[in-house]
């Protein structure tokens, strides 16, 4: 049976291409997770660096998920995944949080050492009897093959440097990175796990591109920060529907974090977010204490607080510029999908055309 099999055996409720939304910490909710499963993708929900709401999101995931009527291959599993940046979070209450509704996956992001992971993928799959699957992303080659080494993941999530929110601060494009993970796991007798592509992905193009590339499936984080269920300031949502040319448009900094109060990230992320005021400024030589106090005052004009003379952040990858509705996110998963499968058929048909010309 092939990988894309063997996924589809797990969660039957899945489509392929598969198509998956990030758990974007604070705005990708229960609403949206079923919503993206409900399409036939997998969603996450975000737990992020704090649990606290863990337990009222999944119980309304429960609610929604027999609303819909997803299927999942075991009853007692939510078929809908939790995703935790690790560096934040102790292991015993993620364990708690999880007790009553378990997911039919959990994603691993950012511990201080990888090391740490061992323990969790090891606690996690206790819980849940390996009825959930572990799901890790990582940027790097070197990180791809210790992970695999030490977890033995489920799955592999691998994020390229264009993606939006935080990242590794160094690492390559999910065009060089994904192929050079396949091949290396390979080598070292680990190709047998699914990759998952993530990273400026935006579109039915982009998507059929990672196929391509080898992956079993994208996930989209700033897609669907323009879906009628993330829980998102609309604010934030106008300032991605208007921004463009995401390369020149976005960077990956440490500023956002820094006026925000956001400290404890490992020294190797840093987050992508839309250029603005706040960004500017501090590249102007503008005093920490000043952009912070300009950022707090913004903080009180609610949604005129962003944009590009405002001072708010909005993380978003570069393939921002091609974002340009809101839309639900069942219709975007069934968009992207069907535009990938499009993509891909007329490459077959073109390929076939030219071999027979020059056969």
């Amino acid at each position: 049976m092939s990988i894309s099999g063997i996924m589809n055996a797990i969660h039957p409720w899945i489509r392929l291409p598969l198509i998956v939304n990030a758990p974007m910490r604070l705005i990708a909710l229960a609403p949206m997770a079923v919503a993206v499963a409900h399409a036939g993708g997998f969603g996450f929900l975000a737990a992020g660096t704090d649990v606290g709401d863990l337990k009222a999101e999944l119980r309304k995931a429960k609610d929604l998920v027999q609303n819909t009527f997803i299927k999942g291959s075991d009853p007692d599993v939510l078929p809908i995944g939790v995703g935790f940046i690790n560096w934040g979070v102790e292991l015993s209450t993620a364990l708690n949080a999880m007790k009553e509704h378990i997911p039919a996956a959990v994603w691993f992001f950012a511990p201080k050492r990888t090391e740490d992971l061992i323990e969790w993928t090891s606690e996690i799959r206790r819980l849940s009897n390996a009825r959930t699957k572990i799901w890790i992303q990582i940027g790097t080659v070197a990180d791809a093959v210790r992970v695999a080494q030490t977890c033995n993941p489920d799955v592999l999530v691998v994020q390229g440097a264009d993606a939006g929110g935080h990242g590794l601060a160094q690492g390559a494009g999910v065009v060089s990175l994904l192929p050079e993970v396949a091949d290396v796991l390979e080598e070292a007798g680990l190709g047998s796990i699914p990759l998952i592509a993530a990273g400026g992905i935006v579109e039915g193009r982009g998507t059929a591109a990672c196929l391509a590339l080898g992956a079993q499936g994208v996930v989209m984080g700033t897609r669907f920060l323009a879906s009628k269920e993330a829980n998102i300031a609309k604010g934030y949502q106008d300032d991605v529907l208007r921004t463009t040319d995401g390369g020149l448009s976005t960077a990956r900094t440490g500023i956002y974090d820094t006026l925000r109060g956001i400290t404890g990230w490992p020294s190797r992320y840093n987050g992508r977010g839309i250029l603005n005021q706040s960004f500017w400024d501090a590249q102007k030589g503008q005093s920490t204490e000043e952009n912070r106090r300009l950022y707090n005052e913004a903080m009180h004009k609610g949604d005129q607080g962003w944009g590009e003379n405002g001072r708010l952040t909005a993380y978003a990858g570069s393939g921002v510029g091609l974002v340009k509705e809101v839309k639900s996110a069942q219709d975007i998963v069934e968009e992207v999908r069907r535009d990938a499968i499009d993509v891909l058929s007329k490459l077959f048909h073109t390929s076939s055309k030219l071999q027979y010309k020059l056969g």
